[in-house]
């Protein structure tokens, strides 16, 4: 019989405005997103954020598409309805919405069915960080095991801690898994969506509000209004009619059976043979692999799928093998200039505004984990506030460019700083001496990339300052005012290094001395920003003039005296 049906139970917990803790089943989450009534998952994990989301999302656009009408519905027993009727036929016990099914021939919530119940037998081996061994027994005890992160200490997040989980926990855990992993080792492939096994799902997107229920109304909307666009797109890959919920094909972990093709523009994946089980008092689950030679659920399209929320690299590398956006610069000032304006990245679709919505302040949402080679590097987001003249300049090639050479004038800006305290740092690390080793610059550099730590708080704030003025003398006063404060933030680093750096207190105050000297010479030189200065050196002169004349009148007054 199958347990936990999530169109039927209340599994689901979820925190409202005034902080009462609620539980649904999947239909009620879908009613209470449209009516805004959702403040927090309590289960849900910062990593899980977006395929949480962008499942909803999918799920939600698939069965409104599916169901013929466009408006969303905003009764639970609609959306129970919709969704129900996307796999009604085959499965009147609704075992695709069922956690756990025991009979193995038949899917499970996000889990593949096999084609005859002797394929359990697969599954029963140990499945630990991605590896397969020859002990029977299931090993997957908790959620987190189940999850998508592989640390090699247990520095951030513990391993194994959640052993008492709830439902929630391992629904989150199980839709992060199938939806987001990469590359495991033999048999354990990622999602078709990563550009490669260790590259990543990022996700970068506008929304008026990152409240959970209007990120997803909105993203709903923008995905049906871009379905046309992706089948275009993508024909080779997608069709109107194909396959949506990739859980409900027979899949034994043969090569042969990877997707080719004929997948629906909103489709949800798969990438694991899994199987939730359940003892009498907890859930556990059992995972194998699949074939050596491949065995891949979808086959390997690089990434190149339509994916909604995921910028991909306009010109692939001879291999094909576009790279992933998230990289090691995250979502650092840079990163999302380039997500922004760059024409090396095509924008996802859901980064196009609607028309509604040009000309209105939004949101920027950019969210993803880092993956290395063996495991994960970190979870980063990041919102950042758009202001309507950026909206309404979205679409538009030659004002994003406007944008992005203002943007990318102002990196150059910031990086002529950076050398600058730099090597002020370096020279003062040197004694002070104008011969300057490696390991002196070693010394420098993490005080040259804290200021863009700095200068990244209030990037876009003071970029979109500037874009909004119309005239060309307001657009140079307010990047001179903000060029000024960023030079102001390295004298302000400049000065704790020379605090913090060791030196014989004999010499310090001499190569204090000597380090200023290098960034003020070098900050004022042609290598620097000398137009930051011409009025202060304007002003110097004319005080200099006057005090010439004042003490020529003077010295004149005394002569006409003694006469």
């Amino acid at each position: 019989m199958p347990k936990f049906n999530l169109l039927k139970e209340d599994l689901i917990r979820y925190k409202r405005d005034d902080g009462k803790v609620v539980r649904a089943s999947l239909p009620q989450i879908f009613a209470a997103l449209m009516a805004d009534d959702i403040a927090a998952f309590p289960a849900l994990r910062p990593h899980q954020r977006h395929a949480w989301h962008a499942f909803l999302v999918q799920l939600g656009a698939i069965a409104i598409h599916r169901d013929g009408r466009d408006e969303p519905r905003t009764d639970a027993d609609e959306w129970e309805r919709i969704i129900r009727e996307l796999t009604t036929d085959d499965f009147p016990g609704n075992e695709p919405w069922c956690l756990v099914v025991e009979d193995i021939t038949q899917p499970a919530f996000m889990q593949p069915r096999a084609s005859s119940a002797e394929k359990l037998d697969e599954y029963m081996y140990e499945f630990s960080k991605g590896k397969k061994t020859n002990k029977k027994k299931p090993t997957v005890n908790t959620p987190d095991e189940l999850d998508v992160l592989v640390t090699s200490k247990n520095h951030d997040l513990k391993s194994e801690m959640g052993a008492q989980g709830e439902i929630d926990d391992w629904l989150f855990a199980l839709v992060t898994l199938q939806t987001m992993d990469g590359y495991k080792g033999s048999g354990n492939h990622g999602i078709s969506r990563m550009p490669s096994g260790y590259g990543n799902r990022s996700a970068f997107s506008i929304t008026p509000s990152n409240r959970l229920g209007v990120h997803f109304c909105r993203d709903v909307q923008s995905l049906m209004t871009h379905r046309g666009d992706m089948l275009h797109d993508y024909d080779d890959f997608l069709t109107d009619d194909g396959i949506a919920l990739v859980w409900l094909e027979i899949w034994d972990g043969a090569k042969r059976e990877a997707i080719t093709s004929g997948l629906d523009p909103f489709y949800i994946e798969i990438c694991r043979r899994v199987r939730l089980c359940w003892s009498s008092v907890r859930l556990y689950a059992l995972a194998t692999t699949s074939e050596k030679s491949g065995g891949k659920r979808i086959f390997d399209v690089k990434g190149l799928t339509g994916d909604p929320w995921m910028p991909v690299a306009n010109n692939p590398n001879q291999r094909g093998t576009p790279p992933a956006f998230l990289g090691p610069r995250k979502f650092g000032y840079e990163r999302v200039v380039d997500g922004l304006t760059s024409p090396d990245w095509k924008p996802p679709y859901l980064l196009h505004p609607m028309q509604s919505e040009r000309g209105k302040e939004m949101q920027l949402v950019a969210r993803g984990m880092i993956r290395g080679e063996g495991g994960t590097a970190g979870y980063h987001e990041r919102i950042v506030p758009l202001k309507p003249k950026v909206m309404r300049v979205f679409g538009h090639a030659d004002s994003i460019k406007e944008l992005g050479d203002i943007a990318q004038e102002r990196i150059e800006q910031i990086r002529t700083v950076q050398r600058i305290l730099r090597h002020a740092v370096s020279v003062f690390a040197a004694g002070g001496k104008s011969s300057i080793a490696d390991e002196h610059r070693s010394l420098a550099n993490p005080w040259a990339n804290k200021l863009s730590d700095v200068v990244d708080a209030n990037f876009f704030d003071n970029l979109q300052a500037e874009f909004e003025k119309d005239a060309t003398d307001d657009r140079k006063d307010v990047r001179k005012k903000w060029l000024l404060g960023v030079v102001d933030d390295a004298r302000i680093l400049l000065s704790e290094a020379e605090d913090a750096l060791p030196c014989p207190s004999i010499q310090r105050y001499k190569t204090r001395v000597r380090a200023d000297s290098v960034f003020e010479g070098r900050i004022r030189g042609n290598d620097g920003l000398p137009f930051l200065f011409e009025r202060e050196e304007e002003e110097e002169v004319w005080k200099n003039n006057d005090q010439s004349t004042q003490a020529r009148n003077q010295t004149e007054a005394q002569m006409t005296l003694f006469k």
